[in-house]
């Protein structure tokens, strides 16, 4: 009997490659398209794909989870000073969370998605490792998978190119072979995350002031969620040199600025840290560690402290790391596990702790 699989499908290339690439390997495919939020709808161009190569469809409404597990958090995140990642929000609880569920209800063995990653099965087990394509890779978003979940998943694009997966589209004679891939955040529509908060978040304008590293007052700033760490225009400061967002105090309402050179930082600690293989190594070990989506993984010392904490020492500073922020550790091409950015423990260059807010 053939195995079962529920393919999450948005209407683009990605997704749509990947149910007729799970036909073609013999597994029955239902499509599904998730409505997560009321300013988009359920992609006409997913049906139309699923109807193209004869597939059951569904619609799945999931936007009052989607607003409570993900839009929430987002704008709670903003308010506190941090800067999250709402589509890793949205991996853990909606797709693989919900759609998890909605598979195992109906009796269908995996679900898959068009993440550019691998899955490797082996010894009982199954290991989560970056896509073939580095420039495509979106292991980063994943790391909250656990190794249960990896073997109900399957991620049939991580063995190829994004240029690969567009002439398969149209070997496969698929209408949305030039479709376009998007590049925002799903639910913005090609609204400004600022003014997103703003309408959604009810976020107040409430100016304060900016400061440089020795509290000294520097500028005034228009509301802690128009800054992210690393920023550096729209501070309407004057100075010598190019001042950067160095932190953001939620609790003070302040937003300490500095130089390049301070924006460097080795080491942090991160919090809700996922081991994916579910057990924490009880000795510091050296591996590779990415802090934002597309940036290459750089050598660091890693030590497993208590309560689902990391702490994290790079070899070399690196330039803005952004409480709310993931986390994630590789060891070569494998996803060991990750989490976030904590607000209050980024590290200096000596390894001691700055407390900040």
């Amino acid at each position: 009997m053939a195995k079962s699989v529920l393919v999450a499908m948005s209407g683009g290339v990605d997704s749509s490659v990947t149910a007729a690439l799970l036909q073609d390997q013999g597994y029955q495919v239902t499509g599904a398209t998730i409505k997560m939020w009321p300013a988009s709808k359920a992609d006409e161009d997913a049906r139309r794909v699923a109807d193209s190569l004869g597939l059951p469809f569904l619609v799945l409404d999931y936007q009052e989870s989607f607003r409570r597990e993900v839009i929430d958090l987002f704008i709670q995140e903003y308010k506190l000073g941090k800067t999250p990642n709402p589509c890793i929000l949205c991996n853990r609880a909606i797709k693989f969370g919900l759609l998890l569920a909605e598979a195992e209800k109906a009796g269908i063995q995996f679900v898959a998605t068009g993440h550019y990653a691998k899955i490797i099965r082996g010894g009982g087990g199954a290991k989560l490792f970056r896509g073939q394509d580095k420039k495509r890779d979106q292991s980063y978003f994943l790391y909250t998978l656990t190794e249960d979940k990896l073997k109900k998943i399957l991620f049939p694009l991580g063995q190829y190119s994004k240029d690969q997966i567009r002439e398969l589209a149209k070997d496969y004679n698929l209408a949305i072979a030039d479709k376009p891939d998007s590049q925002e955040i799903c639910f913005l529509s090609g609204q400004d995350y600022k003014e997103f908060l703003r309408a959604q978040g009810e976020l107040p304008v409430r100016p304060g002031q900016i400061l440089d590293t020795g509290g000294k007052v520097i500028g005034r700033h228009q509301g802690i969620y128009n800054y992210t760490i690393g920023q550096r225009r729209g501070l309407g400061i004057a100075d010598g040199i190019p001042l950067y967002v160095l932190a953001i105090d939620a609790a003070s309402n302040t937003v300490i600025a500095g130089s390049a050179q301070e924006l460097e930082k080795k080491a942090f600690v991160v919090s809700d840290f996922n081991w994916i293989s579910g057990r924490s190594p009880s000795a510091d070990f050296m591996a590779e560690v990415a802090i934002r989506y597309n940036a290459q993984p750089q050598p660091a010392r890693v030590r497993a402290l208590a309560e689902g904490r990391v702490r994290i020492e790079f070899n070399r500073p690196q330039r803005a790391i952004a409480p709310g922020q993931a986390a994630v550790v590789y060891d070569g091409d494998e996803v060991l596990g990750g989490g976030k950015i904590c607000s209050v423990c980024v590290a200096d260059q000596g390894g001691g702790i700055i407390k900040r807010g």
